[in-house]
């Protein structure tokens, strides 16, 4: 008898044992989006999971038997579902409902999750307000929203972000905290690579978000070798597969005569689910309101996730941009250098030719891997590049004098001259790193990085010499007062001048360390190091140039604190440095070197969030100092003397402060403010307190949208606001010339100007919407400038239409 028991034990352990089933599903909500980091659980067992960042979830080892399975996330509500589980089961799926007061404005993306690739450029596995470092997340949701098109569209919802020049409108140069050209970043990798950061143009069609880290970010991105890199970095992050099927087409029309088709595809390629693909991509033509000014645009973007197993990721990703644009100088100034006259050009006026033509082809690819080593540990790494090539044939006016060797034209006359140039810029950055999340040693917690990378940075400029039909250094000359011929005549042709061709190439090693020490519930110790290691083999430039190889280093340290008096208030500090040694060989009258320069950052506030997580509240002070900057000696008329002085000491010190979320549960609004004292100090070249080019004391944005309900359900109306206060278009310079620099007169300011935009969207069903827009709906008239090279208008009222469905 015992032995017949044991036998049918036997029977029922095996049969239990290979009774069971393995249950897959996914999460998503009412307009079938995937909610990442979902709760799934089986009621009444201990059997449960967490969705992953694809909105997939999986339980293992499920006896046979019926169950009541729920779902629930942060903003929506719960959801359940009764099953039974007898073999092959199909996949389940969730749809929730959102919970309106909780619902998400997504500024910053999910808010129980972390920002799409955020760890590409924090290095950290923290949300963003979790980081020490002031970190805004902009979604494509909010792109969509607000009808963006450009990056300025997009960052001038950030507090202290604005356009500090566009250059003939071929690019976009963003300032933050008083630093110009701050780098722009796709997927983690430099686009362009010039220590001046004149930026790129990109799409927003394959935008995932934008991602803006405020101050020094020499810890996660290495070394500050661009003038705005002490300013911050803005990381442009591409779409990237889904494991469900959807996508979305639409159409935009809009003033001047702008079309733009745009599409994005999605979904697995196998029936396991372990191959995902997205292509999404846009054609973008448009004239201008200037007579002649037009621009066509083809931009892809594919990518491909593999997932061999549930720990296991694989991406690969391709972004490209084909764009050719007609380059507009603009207008010009009729004052002198202390007076601001800008004449307000007909738009039937162009300063150029109609033969004028910027184009540019960039490239960028990714391969990312991801791996779970533990539910605390995990390793990432990336492998990232970027290819860009330009080449532009275009026109430039000027008044003559100076150190041009003409006479200075009167009144509205100007010089006419014609010049090409052409760019090669290759980034290549390889990250591999550690992360350990709330991994316990005694009392403390630590969220750790460890990580290595290895940077490569090449660009040249191939330069072109002009010929003339005649003897004058220049094509004509104009009157902008009168109509203008845009013909260029026969006999102009331009050729490579291998005698002033520039470029750099440098790489680097960096070794980086961060941790994340939670002391109690209420207080956590952020200590940080880099060290970075940089050769420079390359390096010529027109007046300094580097013979054969230089090395140098650099340590580059972190510290800070995060402690919360209650629960919805961090208040936080910080310290960070930044150095650039790659202007380590310049060298004094002496022949001595002048060693790195070197950028030091403190930053204290507040982030708070109020109305059940619905509202954020943040305020930031910063300070950030440079000492002893290399600057190259010139002498009175512009020329340069053949070696470097100390420069001085710059400082740029501020307050940003910021409100996003919901007031009411249909009611959502983005508010910034900044107000920003920079100056320069003892300085070499500039007056004691005199601003940089550029940089407004007072910026401001403000952004709402109102969704109705009951019988107007669908509709949604919205408003943006953005203040740029004045600034000025030029340095104040004591000693020397530079492009419009005019020795001992201060330069005169740009003015202030406040543009208003005006959304209105209806959604059909969950699948079609119409959006109506007008930006600048006032036609103010404001302009960005380069110093006296370019003055380039806003755009004036615009108007637009967007019809889009998703499937």
């Amino acid at each position: 008898m015992k032995r017949i028991l044991v036998v049918v034990s036997a029977i029922i352990c095996v049969h239990t044992a290979f009774s069971q089933a393995t249950l897959k599903g996914i999460v998503k909500n009412k307009s079938e989006e995937i909610i990442p980091f979902a709760t799934v659980y089986l009621e009444g067992t201990q059997l449960g999971t967490s969705s992953n960042e694809n909105g997939i979830f999986v339980i293992e080892n499920v006896p046979f038997a019926t169950y009541n399975i729920i779902a629930s996330a942060v903003g929506y509500y719960q959801n359940s579902q009764t099953i039974s589980v007898n073999g092959n089961m199909d996949t389940i799926v969730f749809l929730l409902s959102s919970n309106t007061q909780l619902e998400e404005i997504e500024l910053f993306g999910s808010r129980e999750r972390r920002a799409e690739k955020l760890e590409t450029l924090t290095r950290l596995p923290l949300a963003p307000n979790e980081q020490l470092q002031s970190i805004s997340i902009l979604s494509h949701t909010l792109i969509d929203k607000q009808n963006a098109l450009s990056l300025r569209d997009v960052t001038k919802n950030v507090a202290g972000v604005y356009t500090f020049a566009t250059y003939g409108n071929i690019r976009e140069s963003m300032s933050l905290r008083g630093y110009r050209g701050i780098p722009i970043l796709k997927n983690g990798v430099r686009i362009n690579s010039d220590f001046r950061g004149i930026g790129v143009i990109t799409d927003m069609a394959g935008v995932d978000n934008i991602q803006v880290l405020k101050g020094v970010s020499a810890i996660s991105q290495g070394l500050g070798g661009d003038l705005g890199s002490a300013g911050g970095v803005i990381n442009i992050v591409t779409k990237t597969p889904k494991f469900y099927e959807g996508g979305e087409i639409s159409l935009r029309a809009g003033s001047y005569g702008q079309v733009r088709p745009t599409f994005d595809f999605y979904g697995p390629l196998d029936k396991n689910q372990t191959v995902a693909f997205r292509v999404a991509g846009a054609y973008d033509r448009a004239d201008s309101y200037r007579s002649i000014v037009n621009s066509e645009r083809f931009y892809i973007n594919p990518s491909l996730t593999w997932k061999p197993n549930d720990k296991t990721s694989i991406y690969l990703e391709m972004d490209f941009t084909d764009e050719s644009i007609t380059p507009d100088q603009g207008t010009i100034n009729l004052g002198d250098y202390a007076t601001n006259e800008i004449y307000r050009l007909p738009n039937d006026n162009f300063l150029g030719f109609d033969s004028d033509r910027h184009n540019s082809v960039n490239a960028t690819y990714a391969l990312r891997f991801e791996r779970e080593i533990s539910d605390k540990l995990s390793v990432k790494a990336g492998l990232f590049s970027s290819d860009l090539e330009t080449y532009t044939e275009t026109s430039y006016v000027y008044q003559g004098g100076g150190r041009t060797g003409l006479d200075e034209l009167p009144g509205g006359q100007r010089y006419r001259e014609y010049y090409a140039n052409g760019r090669s810029d290759k980034n290549s950055v390889l990250q591999i790193d550690l992360l350990g999340k709330d991994i316990q040693t005694g009392k403390f917690k630590h969220t750790f990085q460890v990580g290595v990378d290895y940077r490569n940075t090449q660009f040249d400029n191939t330069a072109y010499t002009t010929a003339y039909p005649t003897d004058d250094p220049y094509v004509d000359i104009i009157d902008v007062l009168q109509p203008i011929n845009n013909v260029l005549p026969n006999g102009v042709s331009v050729a490579v001048n291998p005698d002033r061709a520039t470029g750099s190439k440098t790489k680097s090693y960096g070794f980086t360390i961060q941790d994340k020490i939670t002391l109690t519930e209420w207080a956590d110790v952020f200590l940080g190091l880099r060290y970075t290691s940089l050769e420079r083999t390359k390096g010529n430039f027109i007046g300094r140039s580097l013979t054969g190889s230089k090395r140098d280093d650099a340590f580059n340290p972190l510290v800070g604190f995060n402690i919360k008096p209650i629960k919805n208030i961090i208040v936080f500090g910080s310290y960070a440095s930044s150095s650039n040694p790659m202007t380590s060989f310049y060298r004094d009258i002496d022949g001595n070197e002048l060693g790195t320069e070197r950028w030091d950052q403190f930053e204290t506030g507040i982030k708070s969030t109020w109305l059940d997580n619905a509202l954020r509240f943040n305020v930031t002070y910063f300070l950030t100092s440079s000492k002893n900057l290399n600057m190259e000696a010139l002498d009175t008329n512009g020329t340069s003397l053949g070696y470097y002085v100390k420069g001085g000491e710059d400082t740029r010190n501020g307050i940003e402060v910021e409100l996003i979320g919901r007031v009411l549960p249909n009611l959502e609004l983005i508010a910034g403010y900044s107000y920003l004292d920079a100056k320069y100090k003892d300085h070499v070249d500039y007056y004691f307190n005199s601003r940089p080019l550029n940089t407004p004391k007072h910026t401001a944005n403000f952004w709402t949208r109102y969704s109705f309900n009951n019988s107007l359900e669908g509709l949604s109306l919205g408003a943006g606001v953005y203040y740029l206060g004045e600034r000025p278009h030029n340095v104040w310079s004591r000693n020397y010339t530079h492009t419009g620099v005019v020795p001992g007169i201060k330069p005169f300011d740009l003015k202030a100007y406040t543009t208003v935009n005006l959304q209105s969207s209806y959604q059909f069903n969950s699948q079609l919407s119409l959006d109506v827009f007008v930006n600048n709906v006032f036609n103010e008239l404001g302009y960005n400038a380069y110093r006296t090279v370019y003055l380039n208008r806003i755009a004036p009222a615009t108007f637009g239409t967007t019809l889009r469905y998703k499937f």
